[in-house]
């Protein structure tokens, strides 16, 4: 029997690193997962690699049309939502003389509007006693140069964790921060490539002398959809090895 056994889950920005181990560890344990990207291709294959009842739905979270169409989706195919991780989201190391508008409105568009309006668009559906997981980061609690842009979306994310916890708690509904610290993700890979080092060596390790795995994190997000913490809103979870200490 399955932890997820009859609920519905989704997960945006679900094609890679911790978005796809998350649907997958939700879809082993007996939900129903839809998982969102903005290729299709990408969808496909996430789709495609993962066992169980998965829905693959192509949009940007940036594109308030798209949300409106992933949605209906879900209303018409499962009538309501139990568990969302709002995943999706990027960042690029760009020192503050280089920061251009259009990458601050990308990165802001994708990782604080397009959060935003996921959780409002999603609120139809959630059922009472629903969990929602805000995906953010170590970033939005430390300070690192060229990271600024990146790490201020995600104090932001920190913090509609805490109000909009208190907000929807009169429906149960509760909302937690999960923040990793280094993980080995295609986006990590991405700024290891920029940097010309391996992504073990982006600055020191953390004290347990390794960087994370998407998988671990997949658990952490489904300790939280989980009635195993089922008092716990409006919380930050930390899976950084240490790093922040």
């Amino acid at each position: 029997m399955g932890q997820l056994d009859g609920k519905t889950a989704l997960v945006t920005g679900g094609t890679a690193g911790i978005g796809l181990e998350t649907a997958r560890r939700f879809a082993a344990e007996g939900a129903t997962v839809y998982l969102t990207g903005r290729r299709s291709d990408a969808v496909d294959a996430a789709v495609a690699d993962i066992d169980g009842d998965v829905i693959g739905v192509v949009g940007d979270v940036a594109d308030l049309d798209a949300l409106d169409r992933l949605f209906t989706t879900i209303a018409e195919r499962s009538g309501t939502l139990d568990v969302l991780v709002a995943n999706a989201g990027s960042g690029t190391l760009t020192e503050l003389p280089d920061i251009t508008e259009e990458l601050f409105d990308s990165t802001f568009g994708a990782n604080v509007k397009g959060l935003v309006f996921t959780v409002q668009k999603a609120l139809p559906l959630l059922a009472e006693g629903a969990s929602i997981v805000l995906v953010a980061s170590i970033s939005g609690i430390t300070g690192s140069a060229g990271m600024s842009l990146y790490a201020a979306t995600k104090a932001a994310v920190r913090n509609f964790a805490r109000s909009w916890a208190v907000e929807l708690a009169p429906r149960r509904i509760r909302v937690n921060a999960l923040n990793p610290g280094p993980v080995a993700t295609p986006g990590m890979n991405r700024l290891a490539r920029v940097l010309g080092d391996g992504a073990e060596h982006l600055g020191d390790l953390p004290p347990l002398g390794r960087i994370g795995d998407a998988a671990e994190m997949a658990g952490a997000a489904l300790f939280l959809a989980t009635a195993d913490t089922a008092y716990m809103t409006g919380s930050d979870l930390v899976l950084d090895g240490g790093a922040t200490l």
